[in-house]
């Protein structure tokens, strides 16, 4: 099995990693050539409860030819700038909504598996990575794509996947639930579990998700469990983990507050439904990054 991965922040090197130790033939992208000669030279270190290891995965600048697969775990801002070669499934792990609609832009609805992953992981500086939590990966082909070899690699790698007929589902819940726990984090410098702490901002956070459910509605998505619930849920099974919009705001980053509350307030707009939580929210970030 070959293998890109593309994007080398937490959870692009934890998946590099352990896809690499599993035998998978794992290349990491990362367009910056300073950092991939770096990572070259020192290796991916995964830390968790239980081990650490360090694998030398390769690290190019560019997502090389002869892949069964290339799974996507850059920022949201930066999918427009990938470049992919023919005929290879691509599965986006990535933040957000949109994803997905600019991929089918540039290579085609067909090729393309979309889905979400609860793993929970902190970059604690470059190529090394703190495994913060497990969690199930939900996998499913955006249209025709089959999803054996995803499926494959990442069980092999010893990842907690499954599959479903619905990823479109899948991204709205967890939009849903990003909405409500990462900028909150990033805003009071907290994580996950701390949101749940304080009554106020939890019901901060609960509310927040269901502004986000409520314009799910709107595009025909509709929940048979309590989003809310599961948002509270994942900030107890990822209580110390701190948020990638947490990272990005502490290293002076820009965040993917646009495709998370940015995307919400916009399809909230086209339907004309009020969302005053989310943009006050989204704002207050929009401040934070231009500090």
């Amino acid at each position: 099995m070959k293998v890109a991965v593309v994007g080398p922040g937490a959870l692009g090197c934890l998946f590099a990693a352990r896809l690499f130790r599993s035998g998978a033939k794992t290349q990491l992208v990362d367009h910056d050539a300073k950092r991939a000669s770096r990572l070259n030279k020192s290796g991916i270190t995964v830390a968790s409860r239980d081990e650490t290891f360090t694998e030398m995965v390769p690290v190019s600048t560019t997502i090389p030819s002869g892949l069964d697969l290339v799974i996507v775990l850059t920022k949201a801002y930066s999918t427009r700038d990938l470049s992919f070669p023919d005929d290879v499934p691509v599965l986006t792990l990535q933040n957000g909504l949109g994803n997905v609609e600019t991929l089918c832009t540039l290579i085609g609805s067909a090729r393309i598996l979309a889905g979400t992953t609860v793993e929970a992981a902190t970059l604690l500086e470059e190529g090394h990575t703190q495994h913060v939590a497990k969690g199930v990966s939900r996998i499913g082909s955006w249209t025709s794509c089959p999803t054996d070899s995803a499926l494959s690699a990442l069980s092999a790698a010893g990842f907690e996947v499954e599959v479903t007929d619905s990823p479109g589902q899948l991204l709205w819940e967890k939009l849903a639930i990003s909405a409500g726990i990462s900028p909150l984090t990033a805003i009071l410098g907290v994580t996950n579990g701390q949101l749940l702490e304080i009554k106020e901002t939890r019901q901060l956070m609960r509310d927040l998700v269901v502004e986000a459910v409520k314009v799910a509605a709107t595009e025909g998505y509709r929940f048979e469990h309590s989003i809310v619930e599961s948002a509270e849920a994942i900030c107890k099974a990822t209580s110390d983990n701190v948020s990638s919009m947490l990272q990005d705001i502490r290293a002076g980053k820009r965040t993917e507050i646009e495709a998370i509350s940015g995307e919400v307030l916009r399809r909230a707009q086209a339907a004309s439904l009020p969302t005053q939580r989310t943009r006050v929210i989204y704002q207050l970030i929009q401040g934070l990054e231009r500090r």
